[in-house]
């Protein structure tokens, strides 16, 4: 059985060729994986889940994979990583695609007590950042962590920052695939420190900020991919990062069946035939 999906926390894997039968049909696609945790305790931002995109934006080089009619695929949607853990990859694999084809979940941020800075699809921040584009994909999936002990998390778009006046989360990408314009995979910020530090903002598409002295970071948010914000000083508590998502977009002349029904279909503006994946579940096109 073909599958489209999100798995595994932080590891990268290949793409596959796009390739299929007779009736196979060009299909867009957005998928983000899960971003990686804010660190706690004078911490540092989480990494955003990494960008796979073929439709409006400057990460869209790739062509559209070729998907064939009355195959039914199985669609993973990857976690966001915990407090100082790493989120979860997202990707499609089997069936009439040649091999895998995926993103890499964001990396960690690093905390006093929480261990170094993870690689990811962008990497978390830490005084040795997590290097972004885990996978090796051209273009990049994300970029690196801020380099700093409070650094933000990578962004889609943009490396963390590390000033210590505000070391915000990576910027994330914004597009229409959907139809309407929406930004994912924003990095998260970093925490604020004991001596007065504010705390740095999360990056555009679902990063969550950091913490101000005494505080955790806020999470990311869910169904974006975003990473989550440091803890801030004085034993504050880091944050999750968000959970991803995968967006197909088909000719208007198909129809997608999806399940369960959290996942939705819906018609863009122009006509295109768009699916939307926020929980695992099946997908058909017809």
């Amino acid at each position: 059985m073909p599958i489209l999906g999100s798995r595994g926390a932080g590891s990268a894997a290949g793409f596959g060729q796009r390739n299929g039968g007779a009736g196979a049909i060009e299909v867009d696609y957005l998928i983000v994986a899960g971003g990686g945790g804010g660190g706690a305790n004078y911490a540092a931002g989480g990494g955003a889940g990494g960008a796979r995109i073929s439709f409006d934006s400057p990460l869209d080089s790739d062509a559209p994979i070729l998907l064939n009619t009355g195959n039914t695929y199985t669609v993973s949607i990857g976690g966001g990583g915990g407090t100082s853990g790493s989120g979860s990859d997202s990707g499609i694999s089997g069936g009439d695609l040649a091999a895998a084809f995926e993103s890499t979940g964001g990396g960690k941020g690093s905390g006093i007590n929480s261990g170094a800075a993870a690689p990811g699809g962008s990497g978390g921040g830490g005084a040795s950042p997590g290097t972004g584009n885990a996978g090796g994909y051209t273009p990049s999936e994300g970029n690196n962590g801020g380099p700093a002990p409070r650094g933000g998390g990578g962004g889609a778009t943009t490396a963390g920052g590390s000033s210590p006046a505000s070391r915000p989360g990576g910027t994330g990408l914004t597009s229409s695939i959907t139809g309407s314009s929406v930004a994912y995979a924003g990095g998260g910020g970093g925490g604020g420190y004991i001596h007065g530090q504010p705390p740095g903002p999360g990056g555009s598409g679902g990063g969550g900020s950091g913490g101000g002295q005494g505080g955790a970071g806020s999470p990311g948010s869910n169904a974006l991919g975003g990473g989550g914000g440091g803890g801030g000083g004085d034993n504050g508590g880091g944050s999750s990062g968000g959970s991803g998502v995968i967006v197909l977009s088909a000719p208007s002349d198909y129809t997608w069946t999806v399940a369960p029904g959290t996942n939705t279909t819906s018609t863009a503006p122009d006509g295109r035939k768009i699916a939307r994946f926020t929980v695992s579940g099946t997908a058909e096109i017809s």
